[in-house]
């Protein structure tokens, strides 16, 4: 498909998206973003910090210190003042580090945490940090999901994770079926696919991945949060393209399975910086959802991420 039909057909989604929604006053010349936005994948570190952190790695130029003020930075220009953050260090303590700085940073409506359901020690964990309201859930990565699937300790965590209405988030999908499987396995799960199930580029989608996410979205606790986009471009380090249209093939197949109550918005940032910036990536997604109509819209950035994570209100809406 040439980049001129693309945009084609873009800008007919986004006509019969305003039809939609009914005639604009004179005051107004477009659909508008949401009126609530939740940025739900952040990450906050400091490898100032007397143990440091496992990740990123030193010769990275995502090595520095990142706290939300930092975030707010680039994000409160575009109506973002909240976020759930999602804890990639495997350290337990680092669960703890992230709750005491979300007991001062009120931007922080949830955090989802980093505990691995098949350790002899996690029920132990888990029941003390969910203690915490901030506390909305766990991460982990797809090798973990497909390593351990099969065993009985794993799904008795999982279990336990649903018995306390927390959400699990998968990360760094090579496989979505393992993702189908846990959700037919523990219906009372919230299960949450991050960055887009680990698409890849917008324009060199795997067949198996189209077929993947839709087995996945199949089932009806499985969501998908809409990150990572930029950052998955075959491009160089904070140059992916900047046009709507390049991650239509991404777009369209997420809304085409997940539908508008089930996907999620997520910035990935800082780590995002290696595709775009944020400036960047949250025109792309507000140009799709809000020709979408306004309550796809106000689902995406905010509604749908209350009904996986029911993060806590804390009076911080800009």
């Amino acid at each position: 498909m040439t980049l001129l039909m693309i945009t084609r057909r873009k800008s007919l989604q986004l006509a019969l998206g305003t039809l939609a929604a009914g005639p604009l006053s004179s005051s107004a010349a477009a659909p508008t973003v949401a009126s609530r936005v939740i940025d739900t994948h952040t990450h906050f570190y400091d490898p100032t910090r007397p143990q440091g952190v496992p990740w990123p790695p030193q010769n990275s130029p995502l090595y520095r210190p990142v706290y939300p003020k930092d975030w707010l930075a680039v994000a409160a220009k575009h109506g973002v003042h909240e976020t759930v953050v999602v804890e990639a260090s495997k350290l337990v303590e680092d669960n703890d580090w992230i709750l005491e700085l979300a007991a001062r940073e009120k931007s922080i409506v949830g955090f989802v945490g980093n505990l691995q359901p098949a350790d002899a020690a996690f029920a132990g964990h888990l029941k003390r940090l969910a203690a915490n309201p901030l506390y909305r859930g766990i991460r982990v990565s797809g090798a973990a999901l497909l390593e351990n699937i099969e065993k009985a300790e794993f799904l008795q965590g999982v279990k336990l994770l649903a018995s306390l209405d927390l959400a699990l988030d998968v990360n760094g999908l090579r496989s979505l079926e393992p993702v189908a499987k846990l959700a037919k396995a523990v219906p009372d799960l919230r299960i949450m696919i991050d960055h887009c199930g680990g698409c890849g580029d917008a324009q060199k989608l795997k067949p198996e991945w189209k077929t993947g996410i839709a087995e996945a979205a199949a089932q009806p606790n499985v969501f998908c949060k809409v990150s990572a986009l930029v950052e998955m471009t075959d491009s160089p380090y904070g140059q992916a393209p900047t046009q709507t249209e390049y991650y239509l093939p991404v777009l369209d197949h997420l809304w085409d399975v997940f539908g508008e109550k089930r996907v999620v918005f997520g910035s990935n940032w800082p780590v995002s910086d290696k595709g775009a910036s944020y400036d960047v990536l949250f025109k792309v997604v507000s140009d799709y959802f809000t020709g979408k109509g306004r309550e796809a819209c106000e689902r995406y950035f905010w509604k749908n991420s209350a009904a996986v994570y029911k993060w806590v209100e804390r009076g911080v809406k800009g």
